[in-house]
């Protein structure tokens, strides 16, 4: 899998380099100076290339080098005049893209989750993970306060670190919607679960399929920020529109990536919930 937008949208210089003829005129506004009397600062007016580099020869603009942006650029000197580069470019088109990877990523450990909270029958220490116990007034996991078994593959087992907190835990689990009574025997709480009905498993496969759209739609959130961050850049003159509709394009497929991620651990679970 790869771990960044492909190549193409990386800005390239097209084939034929751009060439701008520039008239130096006075400050009044009359025709072309000599060399002798040219200003020492020149202004380079707005212009779309790809190159980062412009040198001025004879009042003639060469584009070579790296990729740049539309932009507004002057010479105090005469000879070179910089342009934004690509690493400019890439630094924020990067943070962009690390931020959209992070995020994606967190929505795919969160639909995963959910899904682990949702019993099928068998035992599975995850199955507990979104429980939460007042400890001491403070709300924490269960799995932080306590060792979570699976002694066979009907029952589960929590063995809490501190003895005193057992009455909260079973207090958490019996408010919870995991639907099973829990037996305390002073030392560890037992946990048996019981066969799940042909309703009971169309109802948890409804509850697992609004799970996986919810997060879908939290994909497609994820993709109208960072449209609306490339947009932004377009709009400050870093972006061409073209850069725009190529990162775009690039962004629809790690979309379409990852809601693939999502279909195929919502088949597995629905699996799991409707296999007798």
């Amino acid at each position: 899998m790869a771990s960044h937008f492909s190549p193409a949208t990386t800005l390239k210089p097209k084939q034929n380099p751009l060439q701008i003829i520039l008239s130096f005129r006075d400050s009044s506004g009359g025709g072309s100076v000599c060399a002798k009397c040219r200003p020492k600062r020149v202004s380079v007016v707005t212009w779309s290339s790809a190159a980062s580099y412009v040198r001025l020869q004879d009042g003639v603009a060469k584009f070579s080098g790296k990729p740049i942006l539309t932009k507004h650029v002057s010479n105090r000197r005469g000879g070179i005049v910089r342009a934004a580069t690509i690493e400019e470019i890439e630094a924020e088109k990067s943070s962009i893209e690390k931020d959209v990877k992070e995020r994606m990523e967190k929505t795919i450990e969160t639909v995963r989750t959910n899904f682990n909270s949702i019993r099928t029958g068998r035992s599975n220490p995850s199955m507990l993970d979104k429980i939460e116990v007042e400890y001491y007034g403070t709300p924490v996991t269960l799995k932080s306060i306590a060792q979570i078994s699976t002694p066979d593959a009907s029952s589960l087992m929590i063995q809490p670190y501190d003895k005193s907190s057992l009455k909260a835990i079973e207090k958490a689990i019996v408010s919870s919607d995991l639907g099973m009574t829990p037996n305390n025997d002073g030392d560890v709480i037992r946990l048996s679960l019981p066969q799940l009905t042909s309703d009971r498993r169309k109802e948890l496969s409804k509850v697992v399929a609004k799970q996986a759209e919810e997060g879908k739609v939290a994909l497609r959130n994820i993709r109208r920020d960072a449209l609306k961050a490339y947009e932004k850049l377009e709009k400050d003159k870093k972006l061409s529109e073209d850069n725009v509709k190529d990162l775009s394009s690039d962004l629809q497929k790690l979309i379409d990536e990852y809601m693939k991620k999502i279909e195929t651990i919502f088949k597995q679970k629905e699996k799991e919930l409707l296999k007798v």
